[in-house]
């Protein structure tokens, strides 16, 4: 249906090398898209970019580090310099740092400059873009951004404090920026979230998987009060993330979608 189709739009993929960012870069352009990588790594994202392209889709990769407003700018400004506007933004760089777990250890013992390192990524790297690039949607009064919440934003899960405050920001942000956005710039600008359940990446391997493939003890913990019984597939947020950049969900706006196998219906009874 053309209502899925994004022919021709700009998207904007923060983290659009990682796993699950990867994914939806590429959704993005199997839609019509033209893509933009965006992230601090210049190799990942010149790598994912060419990838894309051998697919046959139109993408390039700008290297912006999310916590710097100045790089971002400067990124923004070489984006419209070659493609001149800027559809779609989806907010995918984020995700745990290690130094912030408190998996056997009471919270008080957290360090405080990891919370602030975890809180930084995930909150202000996607307030950063989003108000960098969602300035250049408010000019033409058009354009959809994806954010992306997490079980953790409204389910208290063991050892990710500073994650869980980050994400349960992000869905408050959410809300705030999709009222704001469309009562200064009219129905055509919106913002909304999707709050993906439990996917294997590179940042949570180690935490969900042994070394021999089986799943931890965690892991086991998930799983059970998955009603699907299984982790995600990063395939599995591309439906969802067309779905809110398109013109299928034009009255949509200020929500977040799970994306979670039942995990956040279950009641573990």
């Amino acid at each position: 249906m053309a209502t899925f189709e994004l022919k021709d739009r700009v998207a904007v993929v923060t983290g659009g090398y990682g796993v699950l960012g990867g994914s939806m870069a590429e959704a993005l352009g199997a839609a019509g898209a033209r893509v933009v990588v965006l992230g601090r790594d210049h190799r990942a994202a010149e790598a994912k970019a060419e990838a894309l392209q051998r697919a046959g889709t139109a993408a390039m990769g700008l290297v912006a580090d999310v916590l710097d407003e100045k790089a971002l700018v400067a990124a923004r400004g070489a984006l419209l310099a070659e493609w001149g506007r800027v559809d779609i933004l989806v907010n995918a760089a984020g995700g745990h740092v290690a130094a912030a777990r408190t998996d056997d250890l009471p919270a008080f013992e957290m360090s405080l400059p990891a919370f602030e390192d975890v809180v930084r990524l995930n909150l202000h790297g996607t307030v950063y873009p989003t108000l960098v690039f969602g300035e250049a949607m408010a000019r033409q009064a058009k354009g959809s951004i994806v954010n992306i919440s997490s079980m953790a934003a409204t389910l208290a899960l063991s050892g990710v404090l500073g994650y869980s405050v980050a994400k349960a920001a992000i869905e408050s942000f959410t809300r705030w920026m999709a009222v704001d956005l469309a009562r200064r710039f009219g129905a055509g600008l919106r913002v909304n979230a999707i709050a993906p359940g439990f996917f294997v990446a590179k940042q949570n391997r180690a935490a969900l998987v042994r070394e021999d493939g089986s799943p931890t003890e965690r892991a086991r913990k998930i799983l059970a009060r998955t009603p699907m019984g299984r982790f995600g597939d990063p395939s599995e947020l591309q439906g969802p993330v067309l779905w809110l950049c398109g013109d299928a969900a034009s009255f949509v706006t200020g929500a977040v979608i799970p994306v979670d196998g039942g995990f956040s219906a279950d009641s573990g009874i």
